[in-house]
């Protein structure tokens, strides 16, 4: 039995359900410790990960690196999982996948997620590659982290992989200087109070009030998980020539669903 899942920011994918076998197992004992702090996964898992990376260096896709915090969001479900019997991605009282990844210490915009019960880590990967859903998420050259945990008992095996893009985990200053040595890159100088941009972070539209009465000439406001490059109507606008200094500021992203990472950035020009 195997089953595929995938989220994403705002998007959901269907459960996919193959049934390989029926099999109802008791709780099962922990073949080897997977946590937060396991710089390494547990030998299944690792041959898992692997596979899975010789499948994605055939299919042109960059290899996946182990995540810690992944590991030990799927072990927590494994566990469940093999409790329980049937396998799902979410059981009554559990909290979804990326609620999960999240509350382990994740930091991520995309997750998907499969889970297999068979007989060997082999069965496992050709039962996930057999299977559109699965090798989707298996082969998607948009994520680049895994976390996989493998529980036996009565000489089968549970197991829940958790494939993420990864996100950069950022402090609200760290996201500010990040932003403000991009647009110095310009030839923009970055004012030191941040206080308003911030205010004009947090609105949805607008200028920020404020005791200056040269207040800003544009207000530019955007969320995205990637801060390598700025938006092109803020590049269009530094290019201009209009513009001679900037304020930056962070603050909590809006609409963005469960424990998904984003952040969101006001600039005022002035």
């Amino acid at each position: 039995m195997k089953c595929g899942h995938k989220e994403g920011v705002n998007t959901y994918g269907r459960h996919l359900y193959t049934f390989l076998a029926a099999l109802s197992l008791l709780v099962p004992v922990l073949r080897a410790a997977l946590g937060q702090n396991s710089p390494a996964p547990q030998p299944e898992a690792a041959q898992l990960m692997e596979l899975a990376n010789r499948a994605r260096a055939q299919a042109g896709a960059q290899p996946l690196h182990w995540d810690s915090a992944l590991a030990e969001a799927a072990r927590k479900h494994t566990l469940r999982m093999a409790a329980e019997g049937p396998i799902a991605h979410r059981y009554p009282g559990e909290l979804d996948v990326s609620e999960r990844a999240g509350h382990a210490g994740a930091h991520f915009d995309l997750l998907e997620e499969n889970v297999a019960i068979a007989a060997t880590p082999e069965a496992i990967h050709d039962g996930w590659m057999r299977s559109k859903e699965h090798r989707d998420n298996l082969l998607n050259p948009q994520v680049n982290r895994v976390g996989i945990a493998v529980l036996s008992s009565r000489g089968v095996l549970y197991a829940t992989a958790d494939y993420s893009r990864g996100v950069e985990p950022l402090s609200q200053e760290q996201v500010e200087a990040r932003i403000g040595g991009l647009i110095q890159t310009a030839g923009v100088k970055i004012r030191p109070d941040r206080s308003l941009a911030r205010a004009a972070c947090a609105m949805t539209g607008g200028f920020p009030r404020s005791a200056d009465s040269a207040g800003p000439g544009l207000v530019i406001r955007w969320q995205d998980s990637n801060l390598s490059q700025l938006p092109k109507g803020l590049v269009d606008n530094l290019a201009s020539g209009t513009y001679h200094e900037a304020a930056v500021g962070s603050c909590e992203p809006k609409g963005v669903e469960g424990t998904f990472t984003m952040y969101r950035i006001g600039v005022l020009l002035y």
